[in-house]
């Protein structure tokens, strides 16, 4: 006959304590890696799903390789604090009254979105009015730009790389008041335009176009300098270089009866004023894509003339605005948000000879869609556009601030 062996009751002691309500030693199993996804610079989600046997977890936690950066809670768990533009995986454990599990197989490898937006840009100033009493040309405002050309003979800007979440300062400049001026050839100076700014750019105003008296002003293209009976004036410079350029010289008045010179262009200088009654040109301003159409911008105002001369300053690219002449003694304002330089008045005894007014600046920006989102802030006039594969937004006026999401 077999012999049975008692059991030492280990199992049956287990039993009836577990039955008593005694607490389990066990841990969890480890979870079930799922997918890793990107949320933003700084965030990742990482799904998993919990072991189906054993004891359960009370606490999942992601933790990121490189850096050890965790996250805890329900899938997916969202880690924060992660490095932009940085690649990352994942593994997962659960965590009970016992201890951890072992840590679940690591996740599919993710890279975190850009920690800054790139952002291309036009930055241009108002420009300058024109001097009246056969004055000068304004000068254009001051133009810098990362897209196709900018002011000056400098070379292209460097688009900025700039934070999400952050707010960046714009302001549309002005344009200079253009006078109503006096009969004869002892008007009034123009006015400069007002700066432009995008963050950290600043455009400079154009300078105002000279008078009876003076000298065209220094500028982010310089205002053209004035004629007078018994002497010429010199044009502005452009000032700080590489906005744009100076103005021309006016003429004396005397058999030729010639006028001021223009203003200053953001591609070349004011037309000097040359004898035969003929007032200095603009200069022509420059074009850029950065809409995506090319457009020009920034030309110089034309020089005002001197009594019963029929020749006018013209102005710049046909945007700035021409010079006063006879029986047309007012010079014409810059084309808005051009920059453009207004015109000088004429210096008639007859009339007020009054100037014209600088355009308006403007600031747009351009940057990819799949990049972020901007908001433009209260103060400002602005629009976005989509152009292939950019968002390209246009401000006409105010100050404020934008951001990027």
């Amino acid at each position: 006959m077999a012999t049975k062996r008692l059991s030492d009751g280990s199992s049956i002691k287990n039993s009836y304590k577990l039955s008593r309500g005694a607490t389990s030693v066990a841990k969890p199993e480890a979870p079930t890696i799922g997918a890793a996804t990107t949320t933003g610079s700084t965030t990742a989600t990482v799904a998993y799903t919990a072991a189906a046997l054993g004891a359960a977890g009370s606490t999942f936690t992601a933790t990121s390789s490189p850096s050890s950066i965790t996250g805890t809670g329900a899938s997916p768990i969202t880690v924060s604090g992660l490095t932009g533009s940085t690649n990352y995986t994942f593994t997962v454990k659960a965590t009970n009254a016992n201890g951890d599990s072992p840590a679940s197989s690591a996740s599919n490898q993710i890279t975190t979105d850009s920690a800054v937006i790139t952002v291309d840009y036009l930055v241009l100033a108002g420009g300058g009015a024109g001097g009246s009493g056969g004055g000068g040309g304004g000068g254009a405002g001051g133009m810098r730009c990362t897209v196709t050309g900018t002011g000056g003979n400098g070379s292209l800007e460097t688009a900025l790389n700039l934070a999400f979440s952050t707010n960046y300062t714009v302001t549309v400049g002005g344009g200079g008041a253009g006078n109503a001026g006096t009969p004869g050839n002892t008007g009034t100076v123009g006015a400069n335009g007002v700066n432009s700014v995008f963050s950290t750019i600043t455009s400079t105003g154009g300078g105002g176009g000279g008078t009876g008296d003076s000298i065209g002003q220094n500028g982010g293209s310089g205002g053209g300098g004035a004629g007078a009976p018994d002497t010429y004036y010199a044009g502005g410079s452009a000032s700080p270089a590489n906005q744009g350029f100076g103005g021309g010289s006016g003429l004396i008045f005397g058999a030729s009866n010639a006028g001021g010179g223009g203003g200053g262009g953001a591609s070349a200088v004011g037309g000097n004023a040359a004898a035969f009654e003929q007032p200095g040109n603009g200069g022509a301003g420059r074009a850029s894509s950065i809409t995506g159409s090319s457009v020009t911008y920034a030309g110089g105002g034309g020089g005002g003339a001197y009594p019963n001369t029929d020749n006018t300053g013209a102005g710049g690219s046909s945007i700035g605005g021409a010079g006063g002449k006879a029986n047309v003694q007012v010079g014409q304002p810059g084309n808005t948000n051009t920059g453009s330089g207004g015109g000088g008045g004429a210096a008639d005894n007859s009339y007020s000879n009054a100037s014209g007014s600088g355009g308006r600046g403007i600031v747009i920006l351009r940057y990819l869609t799949s990049a972020g989102t901007i908001t433009i802030g209260a103060g400002l006039t602005g629009t976005t556009a989509t152009d292939g594969s950019y968002k390209v937004t246009t401000i006409t006026d105010g100050t404020g601030n934008v951001s990027w999401a």
